[in-house]
């Protein structure tokens, strides 16, 4: 079941709110938990079970932790890690070790795992749940409905914004769900809803009408990069507004998770502003226990391999998200130890070309199903011509809407937004719901890109 969809948007979410509205305070969480529960076990009926196991596995280490000494604290702290990257691990990368084994003249079996839905994300939240319980950053967990609710919570579940518990512990005992915290929500969720319908939607189906070697020139190659660029970005910053949207809606304040990453002029500033609650995930329970930039120029370019080959690898098992993450760390250690300091003192247009270009290419490594995909890629800009005749029909029918894909990766439409009175607001967001119902109604091509994450 996804957002956006006529089954969650008229029957599945409504009734949620509906009955959450009408039940007593401390009804709500169990209330919430069940629907998180049946929400998941739409699409994952056998694989509730791996998650409820995480729940309750992780909810028991945190209260065995109470009045414990640091040593068996920190064995449970061990417990929790090796057995959630475990499960992570058998499920996720099992058969990607295979392969490897296998290029070895080995000849095991894949196992051919399905991916259980939403495990990257929600085991990186009851892993941060114990590793903040060890370090005493929070108050341990005393109710496993509310802590399940931390865990299953529906509108977060499926591919973030990571929600880490000190984000929620206040809110899961008491939270403001008004009338003023609906308006917020509905605001937000109608915003995520258009750039992932209206948007993302559009931008994937011309990024799949055509494959880079089937492309006649060099600008279309181009034009087809820049559809994958926009389409990834709405589509996992419309599901992450969705989500924040419908958090607010019932109460609960969900971090941001984009920050308009295409207006960035360094790389550094780009992963500032993208899938945020990552990157600090990263940061926080990598990053800095590793010692951070607090030690020598090569431990901290070693920090630094080490997140970025988690970061690829956490995207996926597979040899291209592994150098998607090599790429990065590339840029990143140069940028920080060359020319971030350069790259501030040029003109803003040419540290934003600059950013993009390297963005840009980033997405041929993740995109690509494996290294013949990226050589297409190289040979279609080596090998076509610079134009074609089909660019210009290209661009008649769909150069309006790049243009307001463009504006709409900037901040400039809703701060004009923002300044218009209320009714005219109210009026733009039943035009951009309306308009994406008939789209929903109308098309079938509807993926959330990040599910498979």
């Amino acid at each position: 079941m996804v957002f956006s969809s006529i089954l969650f948007l008229f029957y599945f979410f409504p009734i949620v709110f509906i009955v959450n509205k009408l039940l007593p305070k401390k009804y709500k969480n169990l209330w919430l938990f069940f629907a998180s529960m049946f929400f998941y076990a739409w699409g994952e009926p056998i694989y509730i079970l791996i998650m409820l196991f995480s729940t309750f596995f992780d909810y028991t280490n945190g209260r065995l932790m109470v009045g414990a000494s640091e040593k068996k604290k920190k064995l449970i702290l061990i417990n929790s890690i090796v057995v959630n990257l475990g499960i992570l691990f058998f499920f996720k990368y099992s058969d990607f070790f295979i392969k490897v084994v296998n290029e070895f003249g080995f000849g095991i079996k894949p196992l051919n795992l399905a991916l259980p839905l939403g495990i990257s994300f929600y085991t990186f939240q009851t892993l941060s749940y114990t590793i903040d319980c060890y370090r005493g950053r929070v108050n341990i967990a005393d109710n496993i409905v509310d802590f399940g609710l931390f865990v299953t919570s529906f509108p977060q579940l499926i591919a973030g914004p990571i929600v880490k518990y000190i984000d929620v512990e206040k809110e899961l005992k008491e939270r403001d769900d008004s009338l003023h915290s609906y308006n917020e929500g509905m605001k937000i969720f109608i915003e995520g809803l258009f750039l992932k319908v209206l948007l993302a939607n559009k931008f994937g189906e011309i990024f799949n009408s055509f494959t880079f070697a089937d492309a006649s020139s060099k600008t279309l190659v181009f034009l087809k990069l820049v559809a994958y660029s926009l389409q990834i970005y709405f589509d996992f910053a419309g599901y992450s507004k969705m989500a924040i949207g419908m958090g607010r809606m019932l109460g609960f304040h969900f971090p941001e998770n984009f920050n308009y990453p295409y207006i960035s002029k360094s790389i550094t500033e780009f992963w500032s502003r993208w899938h945020m609650t990552l990157s600090s995930w990263f940061k926080e329970y990598v990053y800095i226990p590793l010692g951070g930039n607090r030690v020598g120029k090569a431990r901290h370019i070693f920090n630094i391999f080490v997140v970025w080959f988690l970061t690829g690898f956490w995207h996926g098992a597979d040899y291209n998200f592994i150098l998607w993450g090599m790429y990065f760390f590339v840029v990143l250690i140069l940028e920080k130890y060359f020319f971030l300091k350069i790259l501030e003192k040029m003109p803003k247009v040419i540290s934003h070309i600059y950013t993009m270009v390297i963005i840009l290419f980033s997405w041929v490594l993740f995109t690509s199903t494996d290294l013949k995909d990226i050589g297409a890629f190289f040979s279609s800009l080596s090998s076509k011509p610079l134009f074609s005749g089909e660019v210009t029909s290209f661009l008649l029918q769909y150069g309006i809407l790049f243009i307001i894909g463009i504006l709409f990766s900037t901040p400039r439409p809703k701060k004009l937004f923002e300044k218009q009175k209320e009714s005219i607001q109210i009026a733009a967001l039943t035009i951009a719901f309306l308009l994406s119902l008939a789209a929903l109604v109308a098309g079938n091509y509807n993926p959330f890109l990040y599910f498979r994450f």
